[in-house]
């Protein structure tokens, strides 16, 4: 009896001159010589399975395979459309909902990534892959495409890192105690119609959006001001499309509103309030409005306002900027902003994997610029600055009872 040893040996030396059908072949030709457990024998010594020695046994007795060919007409898994044939007609429905008739598909609002198609797609029972998903779209014609343009600027202060210690004290005891937390600023201005907005989507080649080749800032063009109001331990955000102006009444008014909707069901035993703001904008630190305001919001709800401002040129690390606007940007990428329900249903279809939420309103309040706070009115603001940079860190305190 001849030993697997012997074997193994003998078609190591033409084992790498062979295709798979050759090496089927002469497995299934030496089984079959050896007889009784040649088909056990042969599989320990080569390491091809039993079920495939079995076949190649039944082919040595039919009629031989053409030469270009590996294994038998009909051989080898389906392609997937042919076991799920509406497959590709929905996936073309989910990239261009507008075109394929289905204006009110879920995706039309968020951003049709590969990973968010086949999310759609296994949750209507078409099982597939992100990466299945990307080869489609490009066998139908698809790339990315999109509009171009980008900006960013900054600057340092000499006491930044010890804010930002500060700032990480202060949100650890709140969280500790569960008193909410909340970061807040206002998102760029977007320009409202049909102008462009970076980022890239799939479509079909040749078929990017068609937008303005220029986009001054006329005044007559509509604007919005996304003022975004982030809570850290829930991972939820609201927001606020102001169509009027960003001053320091529009901000509180965002987050008087997020109180309203959001924060006093989630935080029902609350007394104190801590917010992270930038040093600047319209809930800057040197905003008499800005402080006014908050004494107005204090009285309304009771609660005690504790408020921390990032130092000058710090923005990006405002948790606002890179747990809620970055997604809503990446939602809405290459999405022309051609009106107010567009941007509303972008950002409230905003999501990520560890779960972030969205709520999104549209504000059409007036809020005028250039409101003069006189001396008396900001002395009447109950205010305490802390030790540290009371500029920066100060606590407003409700002057009455009454709750919001």
């Amino acid at each position: 009896m001849v030993s697997v040893l012997e074997i193994r040996e003998k078609l190591s030396r033409m084992w790498p001159h062979l295709n798979e059908r050759g090496r089927r072949m002469v497995a299934a030709s030496e089984a079959a010589h050896i007889g009784y457990g040649g088909v056990t024998l042969i599989s320990q010594a080569c390491g091809l399975s039993r079920v495939t020695i079995t076949k190649g046994i039944r082919e040595l007795e039919e009629s031989p395979l053409p030469a270009h060919r590996t294994r038998g007409p009909g051989a080898g898994r389906r392609r997937l459309e042919a076991n799920d044939p509406g497959l590709v007609e929905l996936l073309e429905s989910l990239v261009e909902p507008l075109t394929r008739g289905d204006p009110e598909s879920p995706l039309r609002w968020t951003c049709k990534s590969t990973r968010t198609l086949a999310g759609e797609l296994v949750y209507r029972r078409h099982p597939i892959s992100h990466q299945k998903v990307a080869q489609y779209l490009r066998r139908l014609g698809y790339s990315l495409q999109g509009n171009r343009k980008t900006e960013e600027e900054g600057e340092d202060h000499p006491d930044r890192d010890a804010q930002f210690r500060h700032i990480n004290r202060e949100v650890r005891q709140a969280m500790a105690g569960d008193w909410p937390v909340i970061s807040v600023d206002t998102k760029k201005k977007e320009l409202v119609g049909n102008f462009e907005n970076q980022g890239q989507q799939w479509r079909r080649k040749g078929r990017a959006e068609h937008v303005k080749d220029h986009d001054f800032p006329d005044p007559s063009v509509p604007r919005a001001f996304p003022y975004g109001v982030y809570d850290l331990a829930r991972n939820t955000g609201f927001v606020n499309v102001g169509t009027d102006h960003d001053t320091a009444a529009f901000a509180v008014a965002s987050i008087r509103g997020w109180w309203r909707e959001e924060g006093r069901r989630l935080y029902p035993a609350a007394t104190q309030l801590l917010i992270t703001a930038d040093g600047g904008g319209s809930n800057g630190y040197r905003l008499r409005l800005w402080k006014v305001e908050l004494q107005r919001l204090a009285d309304q709800t009771a609660l005690s306002i504790h408020v921390c401002h990032f130092p000058p040129g710090t923005s990006k690390w405002n948790k606002v900027e890179h747990r809620l606007f970055s997604f809503i940007s990446s939602n809405w990428r290459g999405e022309p902003l051609r009106d107010y329900e567009t941007i509303v249903r972008l950002i409230a279809n905003t999501t990520t994997a560890k779960g972030l939420t969205v709520k999104c309103r549209l504000d059409r309040r007036k809020y005028p610029r250039g409101q003069e706070i006189s001396d008396e009115e900001l002395a009447a603001v109950n205010i305490t600055p802390l030790r540290f940079h009371g500029e920066w860190n100060y606590i407003i305190r409700p002057r009455t009872r009454a709750k919001l």
